[in-house]
C-alpha cells in the first residue's frame, strides 16, 4: 500500500477515487459484455467459413486432378494461362463498441461465366470448367474469411484488453483503495480516542484544581 496521510481530506479523496474506479469498472464490464455478445457469433461464422473453405478446396483439388487425368496436364495449364485475371477488393472501416475494424469486401464477384474466363469454350472440357469454378469459389471464401477473421482478431484483442482492465480495477485498484480507506478511518478513530482521553485527563485536572481552590476558600 502506498504511503497515506491519515487526514480527513485524504479520506474524502480516497473515497472519491474509489467511487470513480468502481464506476469505471462497471462501464468496462458493460463494454466487455457487449463485445462478448458481438464476439461469439463471429466465432461461429469463422468456424463455418473455415469448414466451407476446407470443403471447397478439397472439391477444387479433386476436380483439378480429374481434369489433369482426363484432359492432360498441358490442356489444363493452357486453360489456366488463358483465364488469368485480377481480384479487386474494397477495404473500408467501421466501429464496433468504439473498436476500429477494417471491412473487406469483394470489388466484384470472382465467379465468372464460361464466356468470361478467357479460354475457348470448345477447347476445354466440362471438367476444366468445374475446376475453374471451384477455384473461383475458393477466392470468394478467402476474401469473406479475411473480413470475418480480421473482425474476430480485433474484437478478441479489445476483449482481452478490456478484461485485463476490469480485473485490475476489481482485484487490485479497488481493494487497494479499500485498504487505504480502512487505514485512514482506523487512524482517525484512534486519534479521536486519544483526543477524548486527553480531554478527560484535562477535565479531571481542572476538577481537582477547582476542588482544591474551594477547599482553600473554606479554610
Amino acid at each position: 500500500m502506498e504511503q497515506v496521510h491519515p487526514t480527513r481530506s485524504e479520506l474524502l479523496k480516497r473515497k472519491a477515487n474509489r467511487t470513480l474506479a468502481e464506476q469505471g469498472m462497471n462501464l468496462l464490464k458493460r463494454k466487455r459484455d457487449a463485445l462478448l455478445a458481438e464476439f461469439m457469433p463471429i466465432i461461429d461464422e469463422t468456424m463455418r467459413l473455415s469448414l466451407r473453405l476446407e470443403r471447397v478446396t478439397a472439391d477444387a483439388q479433386f476436380d483439378l486432378a480429374m481434369a489433369k487425368a482426363k484432359d492432360g496436364g498441358p490442356a489444363v495449364r493452357s486453360a489456366s494461362y488463358a483465364t488469368q485475371g485480377e481480384v479487386l477488393v474494397d477495404i473500408t472501416g467501421t466501429h464496433v463498441m468504439g473498436v476500429p475494424i477494417p471491412v473487406i469486401r469483394k470489388g466484384q464477384s470472382t465467379m465468372r461465366s464460361v464466356l468470361k474466363r478467357g479460354y475457348s469454350i470448345t477447347g476445354v472440357s466440362s471438367r476444366v470448367d468445374s475446376a475453374a469454378e471451384k477455384f473461383e469459389e475458393i477466392i470468394d471464401v478467402i476474401i469473406e474469411s479475411a473480413d470475418i477473421e480480421t473482425r474476430l482478431r480485433r474484437l478478441g484483442e479489445e476483449l482481452r484488453k478490456t478484461n485485463r482492465r476490469v480485473n485490475a480495477l476489481e482485484n487490485i485498484v479497488i481493494p487497494d483503495y479499500d485498504e487505504q480507506i480502512k487505514f485512514i478511518q482506523m487512524s482517525l478513530e484512534e486519534r479521536a480516542r486519544e483526543d477524548i482521553f486527553r480531554l478527560k485527563k484535562v477535565k479531571k485536572a481542572l476538577e481537582r484544581k477547582e476542588e482544591a481552590r474551594l477547599e482553600r476558600l473554606k479554610a
